[in-house]
């Protein structure tokens, strides 16, 4: 429809807020358009299945390197969903499943693509567990990936969008959403995505305004139409009138002078009205990070996982291996604490070097501290590099995925042992992440085996409401500010009140929920580089006007 001068105002649901404009870019999925799709005879099986291997070659060669530019240039933990469809392209059964296609069907190697991984994806999406169901996007993603290389498209369908556009789209599948990182379209308006989808963490890791949930939205809009998007207010103005530009941009400049004031500020403590110092700290994935996170002026680093030097390898690294990737990484923050993650695979992380466990419902099943439990060799690996570590650094040792005392109890003893046979006399400090609510109600169990506490809210909410943070179908339950949360954390407060508690997952980066951590009893928030100094100030206000 023609929307040129028509004034039209949508509305959805916020992914990633913030503030932008920009003419519209309308982009619809590539599988759609590619007329890769024809019959072949006997004498041409062979020349479609060297195809094939030629476009499954460059792609993990393209993904391969896609990863390690999302690790230096986004979040070292988002890099990992390319390493995981690295994974999906190495495996042989796929293959095997791609290449039947093609040999009794006598189809192109295209059509073949797109049959079986439409099977897999439907897969995926009839299984029980979220987390299965959330790898159909991945499926599709890949379909398209390998579609393209066999057609000979070398670049994105995306390479054409001009800087500083509004981006409309179905939906954003990961390596949509990290193109954009390089072209800084102005904002991004889907009518598919859930909050914790992968397109929504790679929006919010970029600062990339994204509504989702616009119903209608292809039929609503034109391309070259102009819009304004308050993804803070989950709104998008279509064609707007010169008022609503204004107070648009009077709205924008408010907020500049709110960040470049917060900006200035942000090396000094963060003290709450009434006198209590909160720390805020980084969650950082390589050196780059952390440099960054110092100039922001963080207290230290709140949060570095490890899976990075994990997920892209074909053995595991050596103590020395991972005690240099870590000293790099943490070299800028020397002389601040540091809060180290141990290794965090399962469900959808695969580490493809060792034969994972086929669970039926891996987010239930073996992740974190229950995996290392499994693989004690990888456990005494981190644990020796951490002790080296540790005669260097301020540093704190996090068991992802703690639910009961004997994890965290684990721990403790590879670390005495360790610690008996080395020279250095000082154990550092270990805390459990409280993931799940059972980890919450066993506090002064798991105390006894700890010395301080971090929530992984992330985990926590999923895991208190039964809601995949990855299926749009469950959205409405995925609300990690919902009173059931404070009221956990207030829950551990209460029963441990002198254990130091901190949070590291993306409630800690929301300023209006600052307040209500600092009440129930949180001590120390770890965020994004980025968002230190606007949670520094939010942390400021807190109990002001009270």
């Amino acid at each position: 429809m023609d929307n040129t001068e028509t004034t039209i105002t949508l509305s959805g649901k916020t992914l990633s807020p913030g503030l932008g404009e920009g003419q519209i870019f309308v982009y619809r999925d590539v599988l759609n358009r590619f007329d890769e799709f024809y019959d072949t005879d006997n004498t041409q099986v062979e020349d479609e299945l060297e195809r094939l291997d030629r476009a499954l070659l460059r792609i993990s060669d393209d993904l391969s390197i896609l990863a390690e530019r999302v690790e230096k240039e986004i979040d070292s933990e988002l890099s990992g969903v390319f390493l995981a469809h690295l994974a999906i392209i190495q495996d042989p059964s796929l293959r095997t499943e791609v290449e039947k296609e093609i040999t009794d069907e006598l189809v192109s190697a295209g059509c073949a693509v797109r049959t079986v991984f439409r099977r897999w994806e439907r897969r995926f999406q009839s299984m029980e567990a979220d987390v299965a169901r959330q790898k159909s996007d991945d499926m599709r993603d890949l379909a398209r990936r390998i579609v393209s290389a066999l057609a000979g498209v070398h670049a994105h369908a995306l390479a054409n969008i001009p800087r500083g556009s509004v981006l409309v789209a179905r939906r954003l599948l990961p390596s949509d959403t990290v193109f954009l990182a390089r072209n800084t379209a102005a904002a991004a308006l889907l009518e598919i995505g859930g909050k914790g989808s992968h397109a929504a963490l790679f929006a919010r890791e970029m600062g990339l305004p994204c509504i989702a949930g616009i119903h209608g939205l292809l039929e609503s809009v034109s391309e070259g139409s102009f819009a304004v998007v308050d993804a803070d207010e989950a709104r998008v103005i279509i064609n707007p009138t010169a008022k609503q530009k204004k107070s648009f941009h009077a709205k924008r400049e408010r907020q500049t002078r709110t960040s470049a004031k917060a900006r200035e500020r942000a090396h000094g403590p963060a003290v709450t009205a009434n006198g209590t110092r909160i720390a805020v700290l980084a969650n950082v994935g390589d050196a780059e990070d952390t440099r960054l996170a110092v100039e922001n002026g963080a207290d230290g680093v709140g949060l570095y996982r490890l899976e990075q030097a994990y997920l892209g390898r074909q053995k595991p690294p050596s103590v020395e291996e991972l005690y240099e990737e870590m000293q790099e990484t943490l070299q800028p923050a020397k002389g601040l604490p540091v809060y180290v993650r141990l290794l965090d695979v399962g469900a959808d992380k695969p580490l493809p070097f060792l034969e994972m466990p086929r669970e039926r419902n891996p987010s239930l099943g073996q992740r974190g501290i229950r995996f290392l439990r499994e693989h004690p060799e990888l456990l005494h690996t981190q644990l020796d590099a951490l002790l080296q570590l540790s005669s260097y650094f301020d540093l704190h040792i996090l068991v992802p995925m703690v639910t009961l005392p004997g994890d965290i109890e684990v721990v403790n003893q590879v670390l005495k042992e360790l610690t008996s046979k080395s020279t250095t006399s000082r154990m550092p400090k270990i805390g459990a992440m409280v993931e799940t609510p059972a980890a919450a109600l066993s506090a002064p169990d798991i105390m006894k085996y700890a010395e301080f506490l971090s929530f992984g809210t992330n985990d926590l909410t999923q895991y208190s409401f039964a809601a995949d943070r990855e299926n749009e179908a469950v959205d409405i339950y995925f609300d990690d500010i919902h009173d059931v949360i404070f009221r956990l954390i207030r829950t551990v407060h209460d029963d441990v009140p002198d254990v130091p508690l901190s949070i590291c997952g993306e409630l800690a980066g929301r300023s209006e929920a600052v307040s209500r951590l600092v009440e129930s009893g949180i001590t120390s928030l770890s965020v994004v580089p980025s968002l230190i100094p606007a949670i520094k100030e939010a942390v400021r206000s807190c109990g002001k006007g009270s």
